[in-house]
């Protein structure tokens, strides 16, 4: 819990035990957001974003741009996405059959506590750099154990590399032969293991398009995460400017009915 949520907590069971004429006041939450820095974990979405090999790039198509008849000026698009384009969400069922659909993901597994492990050295080393639990516990030896329910964020580096698709994918091919060629970091299947069952944590965010590495052909960490119910976001940024631990993330996407994902919008309050 972070301190302003350990604050917040305090105020009501102070105002729970007392009596309503000492009742302390009510914390200002938008005072503590005021004093915090909003970190955007979002890449903008426009004709540059990136999308897997099989998907069709993202296209605004403008239905109005101007002064109307009646003299105000106008402007309205349709956006043709696929879900999992550019920064997004990976819902349960995205990998596991009558698993969690977008809009019925819990908000309590998007927002809250988030820690940021840090493997941009290992990955700037390796392409294909598989995160490991080795990794996670070097980790854990410097910041802490990662609490029970935590939503963990890794950060490869890969985010600066974007919208360069040779250098973020590894190809700028499509189809089938684009993805044969795909090269980024990713989560080791045994550490999708050990965060669900050893750590229970609620979420995973990396900053690559995958969870998986590129050169995944099995997909093992999308479909152990998703079979425990754990959902997942890809194509972060901005991990850089969030502290290993202390930062509180909302991670909000499009509410799609049915959707295995969709686009998101993610922001990190980060207490100064």
């Amino acid at each position: 819990m972070t301190l302003h949520a350990r604050a917040a907590f305090l105020f009501v069971m102070l105002a729970a035990a007392s009596p309503a004429a000492q009742a302390p006041p009510a914390p200002d939450l938008a005072a503590l957001v005021a004093k915090a820095e909003l970190v955007d974990l979002t890449h903008t979405f426009n004709e540059t974003t990136l999308v897997w090999p099989t998907s069709d790039p993202m296209r605004l198509e403008k239905v109005a741009d101007g002064v109307t008849a009646g003299g105000w000026y106008y402007a309205s698009n349709i956006v043709h996405l696929t879900e999992h384009g550019g920064t997004h969400l990976d819902a349960p069922v995205h990998f596991a059959a009558g698993q969690t659909t977008a809009d019925k993901v819990e908000l309590s597994r998007l927002v809250g506590d988030a820690v940021v492990i840090d493997v941009s050295a290992q990955s700037a080393k390796d392409v294909d750099y598989l995160i490991s639990v080795d990794d996670l516990r070097r980790w854990e030896a410097t910041h802490g154990r990662i609490s029970r329910g935590s939503r963990v964020l890794f950060r490869t580096g890969w985010s600066a590399r974007w919208p360069d698709a040779v250098r973020y994918l590894g190809t700028a091919l499509k189809g089938a032969e684009g993805v044969a060629q795909l090269h980024f970091p990713g989560l080791a299947p045994d550490l999708a293991t050990f965060l669900v069952k050893e750590r229970q944590i609620s979420l995973v965010g990396i900053d690559t398009a995958s969870m998986d590495r590129g050169q995944s052909t099995t997909f093992e960490t999308h479909r152990i995460l998703a079979a425990a119910g754990v959902p997942g976001l890809e194509n972060l940024t901005n991990l850089d400017k969030l502290p290993a631990r202390g930062a509180v993330l909302f991670a909000l996407s499009m509410k799609v009915g049915g959707g295995s994902g969709g686009p998101l919008r993610a922001v990190a309050v980060v207490p100064r």
